[in-house]
């Protein structure tokens, strides 16, 4: 089931577009990676699913129904931006926020303390957010996007300014969010978050939609026919190189290992790759190598500006 959908979402500001034509489906109980470089669009479609800002065209649907005011207390909104109050006490404005979303006082409360005794920070209740270390504000605010257990989260950057043990508690977090149902819009620079965490993503670049689908699906649309081949004993390449049906892109001898990575051409198979290779050695290991999303990202970004260009010389 989708949750979220927009469809044609055209945002300008003055004579610059912020988002041409991007359709997006988010689907329930998942983690969607939202994905690009600076200034492609990603925070103004952010804006719009939260009604900071409106598009100038297209549609918005959220659980079905075209978005409207009430559905803005059922999502959680972690901005990268964080925005707390510095002078204000901790635990005051983690109800305040609680509060504004709809809660009880009473039920917030008690929300809040389970969560600040999981994350082990009781004795900041009465402290003062300017207090604190970026780290464990961006903690608070965490705390605060997710306390009315809203159905739709949206975290931008939210491992930005954690250390790497508290971007693993929070990573854990997310994923047990996730399994209790939560469906979670993510957007991140990181790329090595987005393999462990996203089931599906989509990439936008310069406004426009260039990729989407499941994480593992797009890493294997972007396979190279690479392989990397472990031997035990020596490479000769010089013979090696002379074959028309596969072009060897790297050597590595470790003592008395070498590993080769290989790129098939010319229709050859695998099973014809390792024919050749056995008379090299022993092979120990032989794998196919699948790229990761950050080599997906930049292939994929630099394959779309290059597309570009090529139509703004015609």
């Amino acid at each position: 089931m989708e949750i979220l959908q927009t469809k044609n979402v055209i945002k300008k500001f003055g004579k610059f577009t912020a988002l041409s034509g991007v359709n997006i489906n988010v689907e329930e109980a998942k983690i969607f990676g939202l994905l690009g470089p600076n200034g492609a669009g990603k925070t103004t479609l952010i804006r719009i699913i939260n009604q900071i800002t409106a598009p100038d065209a297209g549609e918005v649907f959220l659980f079905g129904e075209k978005l409207k005011p009430e559905h803005i207390s059922q999502i959680g909104y972690l901005p990268e931006e964080r925005g707390l109050y510095k002078k204000m006490e901790v635990g005051e404005q983690a109800l305040y926020f609680a509060q504004l979303k709809g809660m009880k006082k009473s039920d917030a409360q008690s929300e809040l303390k389970k969560w600040f005794t999981k994350f082990e920070i009781q004795g900041w209740w009465h402290k003062k957010v300017e207090e604190l270390s970026k780290g464990m504000q961006q903690k608070i605010q965490f705390i605060t996007t997710i306390v009315h257990r809203p159905k739709l989260l949206i975290f931008d950057e939210p491992f930005s300014g954690f250390d790497p043990i508290n971007a693993e508690l929070l990573k854990q977090e997310i994923l047990e969010l996730k399994n209790n149902g939560s469906t979670i819009i993510f957007s991140t620079h990181n790329m090595e978050s987005v393999e462990q965490i996203c089931d599906n993503i989509a990439l936008i670049n310069k406004s426009e939609k260039i990729l989407d689908g499941k994480v593992d699906d797009i890493k294997q649309k972007f396979k190279s026919n690479i392989f990397e081949i472990t031997f035990n004993g020596h490479f000769d390449k010089m013979n090696a190189s002379l074959s028309a049906s596969y072009e060897i892109l790297l050597v590595k001898e470790v003592k008395a290992q070498t590993n080769v990575q290989i790129r098939l051409l010319n229709g050859m198979t695998t099973n014809q790759l390792l024919n050749q290779m056995i008379n090299f050695g022993n092979i120990s290991s032989f794998k196919e190598l699948i790229p990761s999303m950050h080599d997906v990202f930049i292939k994929a970004v630099t394959l779309a500006e290059t597309k570009n260009d090529n139509l703004d010389t015609l």
